[in-house]
């Protein structure tokens, strides 16, 4: 029986870990896919719209089964809280990237994500969210372990350096696009690069937001599978909208069993409906900071497979890049665990009666009818006195 509960408080324990670095996994998968979808002439805009149609259609009848009794309340307030994060991921976000990532590329894009952990941190602390004591390690930690992730994440990006054989392989891998036609792709890659790279930075900080008011809804509409359903449909909803003023080629909607059909629906079940699931369940208990976090792991987690599966070529930054993302996550993790760890003393923490021994008690009642004996002895002499 004992080992039944550690067991069980071990699991409740690592559930939120195994599940943001599961969701890194899905991320890295979409980052491959949506890119081979839109090289394929999918328009963006219509690859969101059919991305959260599909995640509301899974997703909605869980919610409306499972959470039928513990719904809350729909209020005018919420409402407008779930639009706004309806239109902010789902429309203004997920457009961004994907137009930012055809001007740059999918890995680029899957790398200027990660300063995602220093921007949510930055703004939990103007929202109140996360609180700062550079008195304390765990706040130290918290900081110090945010720039390492941040850091290791930009020097993955900007260094490459040597490249370094953990696996020999039989091809020359890296190819080197000398032909006119590598020429001319690179030259109009370049003509696009820092248009491609803003509209990635603005989709970050759109990221960053989206947790933040996340975090704030679910205080007021603690209904996960709901809320998830909601922000999808709403997306849905204003994505159409603005892809009706911005395609006006009506045949841009057609969709078969293809790459495109695949990249919608992989993308919207995995990085929308589950993503957004998981990330409410994991923000209610440990914060938005915590969330964003694990977003670095996803670059690594890109790396490796292309090493594996695509027998692409490693270099050394990346590697050191790794140590460092790896590194400055163990550190946020810790400090993060600590401050659960002291809420959850102060939480426990129960005003303690003393108990009052008899002997004490009879001194003490015997004390106030002494007091209360002389206090009427003064008063008769003081009546006496007066007669």
């Amino acid at each position: 029986m004992e080992s039944e509960k550690m067991w069980g408080g071990l699991m409740n324990r690592v559930k939120p870990y195994l599940a943001m670095i599961s969701m890194q996994f899905g991320y890295a998968g979409m980052y491959i896919i949506t890119m081979v979808s839109l090289k394929h002439g999918m328009n963006h805009y219509i690859l969101a719209v059919y991305r959260h149609a599909i995640a509301t259609v899974v997703i909605a009848p869980f919610a409306l089964f499972h959470e039928r009794k513990t719904r809350p309340k729909m209020t005018f307030r919420i409402f407008l809280q779930i639009a706004l994060l309806g239109f902010i991921e789902p429309v203004l976000d997920q457009n961004l990237y994907y137009v930012g990532m055809t001007y740059t590329s999918a890995t680029f894009a899957s790398a200027t994500a990660n300063v995602l952990p220093a921007i949510t941190f930055v703004l939990a602390i103007i929202f109140r969210l996360e609180s700062v004591n550079f008195k304390k390690v765990r706040s130290i930690a918290k900081v110090v372990g945010t720039v390492i992730t941040v850091s290791g994440a930009l020097l993955m990006t900007l260094y490459k350096g040597p490249i370094i054989d953990f696996i020999k392989f039989g091809g020359g891998g890296g190819g080197g696009g000398g032909g006119p036609h590598g020429g001319a792709a690179s030259a109009a890659l370049d003509k696009h690069w820092v248009p491609g790279t803003l509209m990635l930075l603005g989709r970050t900080f759109g990221w960053a937001g989206f947790f933040i008011l996340q975090s704030f809804t679910l205080k007021e509409y603690p209904a996960e599978l709901s809320l998830t359903a909601l922000i999808c449909l709403m997306g849905t909803l204003e994505g159409t909208a603005v892809s009706l003023v911005t395609v006006r080629d009506l045949s841009a909607w057609k969709i078969g069993f293809d790459s495109n059909l695949f990249a919608a629906a992989y993308s919207g079940v995995i990085c929308s409906g589950v993503a957004y699931y998981v990330q409410g369940v994991v923000m209610r208990e440990r914060g938005p900071v915590f969330v964003a976090t694990f977003n670095p792991l996803c670059v690594v987690i890109t790396a490796a497979l292309g090493v594996v599966v695509l027998s692409e070529s490693i270099h050394l930054g990346s590697v050191i890049g790794t140590i460092f993302i790896i590194v400055g996550l163990y550190t946020v993790v810790w400090g993060k665990g600590k401050d659960k760890r002291m809420t959850n003393d102060d939480s426990q923490k129960l005003p303690v009666k003393i108990p009052v021994k008899e002997a004490d008690a009879d001194r003490v009642l015997g004390g106030k009818s002494e007091m209360k004996t002389k206090e009427g002895q003064e008063t008769n002499k003081a009546n006496q006195a007066e007669i």
